[in-house]
């Protein structure tokens, strides 16, 4: 069988679990505070530019966002976000669980325009009962989105000048980050991110850590007693060494950005061979996501050798299909994709 469900089915890059070797026997203080967890959290702030941003470690993308979101606002307040975002559609009402409302926007290609932002708040302050329904708090984004687009640095600006303008912070979801920043033809980095953003998170889970995601707050942001928060949410790991000894990994040598790249590569050697053989895309993602429109035979034949993410119905007679490459994708396992295609 070949595997392309998802980017996070591999464990973890070999310089990661050899780190974890030799510093087990180790004793380190918990909870973040050891010296692995400070030494990541200088290089993240080297590597966007932002030297007064708090980092904070977290084990899980939809725990990362719960935890986020719930501290940016208040019991009244709900977060903007595309109907496609993950926090609308793949995290189980995660967020409404935890007393906020989803406030979705149709967007376009899995992304929300700051045209769509601000007819949204412009709306909802004309209605003469606003005081009376669930106030617009903050906008929740993702790089790259559901669909693996990319929003430039023009598009993030404009969404910032908005909330900005309304006084609400913007967040980004950052699981598949690493995917993003390497893909061909953006022009968004690290550091534009932390200009552009209140807050947001880097993610290791689906780019070569066994598991984690780096919070990163910047001083625009108004968050107080944030690990208080992380600990409320169940979200504080008493062996906080684990996290830190891995985004110290990645962000040494530049190890984040270049295994990204070969998921990179590998989508791209696929994509060509889709094309080569016909198929339909549903969508075109410059990242390592790439959906496909297949017939509803041609996916039960495809699937008795090879697995991958079913996304949505598209007709009675088709569906639409991801495969996903990740930082550990080998290029043969790509090759007996395309043959078995």
């Amino acid at each position: 069988m070949q595997h392309f469900d998802s980017d996070y089915m591999e464990g973890a890059h070999p310089k990661i679990l050899q780190r974890l070797i030799e510093t087990n026997m180790e004793k380190t203080t918990g909870y973040g505070t050891d010296e692995y967890c400070k030494c990541a959290a200088d290089k993240i702030r080297v590597a966007c530019d932002c030297p007064e941003a708090q980092v904070y470690f977290l084990s899980g993308g939809t725990q990362t966002n719960a935890t986020v979101i719930d501290a940016l606002l208040r019991t009244y307040e709900g977060v903007i976000a595309a109907k496609t975002g993950h926090i609308s559609s793949h995290e189980a009402g995660a967020i409404e669980a935890g007393g906020h409302k989803v406030l979705e926007l149709e967007g376009n290609d899995g992304k929300v325009s700051s045209v769509e932002i601000e007819s949204y708040l412009k709306t909802f302050y004309a209605d003469g009962n606003h005081e009376h329904m669930v106030a617009p708090g903050m906008v929740y984004i993702s790089q790259p989105t559901e669909y693996g687009t990319l929003y430039t640095k023009e598009e993030l600006k404009k969404i910032s000048q908005i909330c900005n303008n309304y006084q609400i912070p913007l967040f980004l979801d950052g699981a598949r980050l690493g995917y993003a920043l390497v893909a061909e033809g953006t022009d968004v980095t690290l550091s534009d991110i932390a200009r552009y953003c209140d807050v947001f998170y880097i993610g290791g889970t689906k780019v070569g850590a066994l598991f984690g995601e780096a919070v990163v707050i910047t001083p625009k942001a108004k968050i107080g007693h944030f690990f208080t928060i992380m600990k409320q949410h169940g979200a504080l790991l008493a062996k906080g060494r684990i996290l830190g000894i891995q985004f110290d990994c990645l962000f040494t040598d530049n190890l984040y950005i270049n295994i990204a790249e070969n998921a990179i590569h590998m989508a791209s050697k696929l994509r060509e061979g889709l094309r080569r053989k016909g198929y339909t895309f549903f969508i075109e993602s410059p990242t390592n996501q790439i959906f496909v429109i297949l017939e509803n035979q041609k996916m039960k034949q495809l699937s008795e050798n090879v697995t991958f993410g079913f996304w949505e119905k598209l007709d009675d007679e088709h569906t639409v299909v991801r495969f996903a490459t990740s930082w550990a994708t080998a290029e043969k396992d790509i090759d007996e994709l395309i043959e078995l295609l």
